[in-house]
């Protein structure tokens, strides 16, 4: 019992210290590839290959964040009945952008499958990378994927979404906030929404709707996924 709780300690502790760390250095130079995200999870491997811990050791203590992460499903609804009246004038926009964003994602992935010839776990795996990763790792396990190679997808999908995402919506001259938002939230999740409101309040608001909306969409659709695959 004692290591057990030895072990929940370490992971927390380490956690929160390698976050701290990452939080302070994208808040000193304000990149969107030095987001706390990803530079806590470089942080941490380091941490962790220096002082020669155990991963082992760190996965058991990693529980505390797998239970997070399923109340975190259960927060989505927060944002669509904020903005429920926004939803309502524009779910026309929003259905369209989700339904088209989140197939095209699917699509991707299987033809990247028939081109490379991978395996059935790895499909599965892959298939729900575009959409925020407590429902990614909910519908990869339905369908027999790795969540750890769920995650990592899942993370990388945001990170280059969030990089080259408003260079893009800048070169084709996409200015509706509305389809800068929806964009951004489908393909960059909670990153894109943090980069959406910054923006301004309705990309914000979108945004947060169009990565709640294509999470349900695809959970919805599961079931037809498994029939597929």
């Amino acid at each position: 019992m004692m290591t057990f709780m030895g072990n929940v300690l370490l992971c927390v502790a380490l956690t929160l210290i390698c976050y701290f760390f990452g939080l302070t250095l994208y808040r000193k130079y304000k990149k969107g590839w030095l987001h706390p995200l990803y530079t806590a999870s470089v942080f941490l491997i380091i941490f962790l290959l220096g002082f020669h811990i155990n991963v082992d050791t760190y996965q058991q203590g990693s529980f505390v964040f797998n239970q997070l992460l399923q109340l975190a499903v259960v927060s989505l609804a927060v944002p669509l009945y904020k903005q429920w009246n926004l939803l309502k004038r524009n779910y026309k926009k929003i259905c369209v952008g989700v339904i088209c964003g989140t197939a095209m994602g699917v699509l991707a992935v299987s033809v990247l499958a028939q081109i490379f010839q991978l395996e059935e776990q790895m499909i599965a795996s892959l298939i729900p990378r575009s959409v925020t990763l407590p429902v990614a790792l909910t519908v990869s396990s339905d369908l027999g994927g790795l969540t750890s190679t769920t995650v990592f997808y899942v993370l990388m999908s945001a990170f280059i979404s969030l990089i080259i995402g408003p260079k893009l919506l800048r070169q084709f001259g996409i200015k509706s906030k509305s389809a800068r938002g929806v964009a951004m939230g489908i393909s960059a999740q909670m990153l894109g929404v943090n980069r959406s409101l910054v923006w301004g309040e309705e990309e914000g608001a979108m945004g947060s709707i169009a990565m709640t909306t294509s999470a349900l969409f695809l959970s919805i659709s599961v079931p037809l996924l498994l029939l597929l695959f």
